[in-house]
């Protein structure tokens, strides 16, 4: 499905509301000015204030599992609105809340 590529700026949170960013922007494809994100750069969390019983058990990191199929960076899928993402250590998702809107791939 088609969607807008993400980027280094774009607002990503995880299922809790911890703020995700990409730790390896891809800096050899600019959207808007800023780095793309690639399928294989994982995100870190902050902010994550998920707990068990009161006991805190944040996301930490996310890797992405779907990604783009058809436009790639160093032979890397590009990060999109709808690809998906789990979390570390609990497996909940990423979700990907605003981006630029200028470049959509699929």
């Amino acid at each position: 499905m088609p969607g807008p590529l993400l980027h280094a700026g774009a607002s990503v949170l995880c299922a809790h509301g911890g703020t995700a960013s990409p730790t390896q922007p891809n800096p050899r494809v600019l959207v808007g000015g800023m780095p793309t994100a690639t399928m294989s750069a994982p995100y870190v969390v902050a902010g994550c204030p998920f707990n068990v019983s009161g006991s805190p058990s944040p996301c930490i990191s996310a890797q992405w599992v779907v990604a783009a199929l058809r436009v790639t960076s160093g032979g890397q899928p590009l990060v999109l609105m709808d690809s998906q993402a789990l979390c570390a250590p609990n497996g909940t998702p990423l979700l990907p809340v605003s981006a630029q809107t200028r470049v959509i791939g699929s």
